[in-house]
């Protein structure tokens, strides 16, 4: 998808150079996804503690042989 984007030109070339990226989209593409992995991290850790599952891992363990 095309789109058109007003961006500071001192920090997408820092973040192309940081990241070795060789093009604009790469850089701009790369950090959407650190953001969408961000978010969804943050959602995850919110359930940290409150899932409990018994599961004998001995059981598990044993099984695959």
């Amino acid at each position: 998808m095309r789109t058109t984007l007003d961006l500071p030109q001192k920090l997408l070339a820092e973040a192309m150079r940081i990241g070795r990226f060789k093009t604009k989209t790469a850089a701009i593409v790369d950090a959407l996804e650190n953001v969408v992995r961000k978010y969804k991290l943050s959602e995850l850790k919110k359930y940290s503690g409150k899932v409990h599952m018994d599961i004998d891992l001995d059981v598990l363990r044993d099984s695959g042989k």
